[in-house]
């Protein structure tokens, strides 16, 4: 079945679900919503909703008519399945479920955010290797002794910790600084995604500039041992903020069937949930780097065996969380 007769077989069980699902958002005003049937199987409905979008990825219809039914779908289980917002279950049912689910449901935008943060952090860390003096095409000469003065091994800070009142007053600067970063990749989106873009690749070239030149002087431990631990939260939430925004330039420049603003209200949806996860994620990134990265008094090895494993915490929690219970 091709994807016209696909979409014309089905398209009133989807309108009719999609009427059931305005009928009961309390976003939309009373003397507004649609009045649905009380006849209609929802469950019935949200099951086939599934198999429909399951054919579709596999038939490889087009992206618009995947991610409709991806978007009808997700409003759906939030509806049949998820409890108040503002409750314990509903916040533990982002966490373990929508959040992750979502990551991958936008698979193709993760990808593209990756490499254009990844691409330049790694290409001109490699390039200074190479070339030292390259880190003075991207950092000033002030900035970069400011960051040989942190990481120095034979800084009188290094091996030494800091009062708990000062650990409190980094956190809230973490916190600050962290979400700042991301709300800036994110809202860069606007401007037809080519803010995203400018910020994802700055970022990537100004933290792999640093990178670079600290390892080349031979400062590595010191750096990497301190990074390592809130790098996995920090690093993928600034790539997700990036994936969000994108998003919403994607919507811009591609709105497909629906006006520019209809498009970007549906993608801003999906590009807010991502949000929230990035603000939790950066929250976290903050705690780590706040009370367990900046502790020099613990030894690098140590360091390094716990950030290698919050590698692999974020990783699992991206490839695998949620999956069953969406299946």
């Amino acid at each position: 079945m091709n994807q016209d007769s696909f979409t014309e077989k089905y398209q009133p069980q989807w309108d009719e679900f999609e009427k059931w699902l305005n009928s009961k958002d309390n976003d939309i005003p009373k003397s507004r919503r649609p009045v649905s049937s009380i006849s209609v199987d929802i469950p019935h409905l949200y099951r086939q909703l599934c198999h429909h979008l399951s054919l579709a990825q596999s038939r490889n219809y087009s992206a618009h008519l995947v991610e409709y039914l991806n978007q009808l779908t997700l409003r759906g289980h939030q509806r049949l399945y998820r409890a108040k917002s503002n409750s314990l279950s509903g916040f533990l049912d982002f966490v373990f479920y929508e959040f992750p689910c979502l990551v991958r449901s936008q698979w193709r935008m993760f990808w593209l955010a990756s490499i254009l943060f990844y691409g330049p952090l790694f290409g001109i860390g490699y390039a200074i290797q190479l070339n030292p003096e390259l880190v003075y095409s991207v950092l000033p000469p002030s900035q970069v002794s400011q960051f040989k003065s942190m990481y120095d091994p034979d800084a009188k800070h290094i091996g030494t910790d800091r009062e708990s009142d000062d650990d409190f007053l980094m956190f809230g600067f973490y916190i600050r600084n962290n979400i700042g970063v991301g709300f800036q990749t994110f809202a860069g989106g606007m401007l037809f995604g080519l803010g995203s873009i400018f910020f994802l690749v700055y970022n990537g070239l100004v933290i792999g500039a640093v990178a670079g030149h600290l390892i080349q002087i031979g400062y590595s431990d010191t750096f990497l041992s301190f990074v390592v631990g809130h790098g996995s939260f920090e690093l993928t939430a600034i790539v997700i903020a990036g994936m969000a925004g994108l998003k919403l330039g994607g919507a811009l420049v591609r709105p497909g069937l629906y006006s520019r603003g209809e498009a970007l209200k549906r993608a801003g949806k999906v590009s807010l949930k991502l949000i929230y996860g990035v603000i939790l994620m950066l929250v976290i990134a903050a705690f780590i780097e706040a009370f367990w990265s900046s502790k020099g008094n613990i030894n690098s090895d140590l360091k390094f065996a716990v950030g290698y494993a919050l590698w692999g915490i974020v990783i699992f929690y991206f490839l695998i969380v949620g999956r069953r219970r969406a299946t």
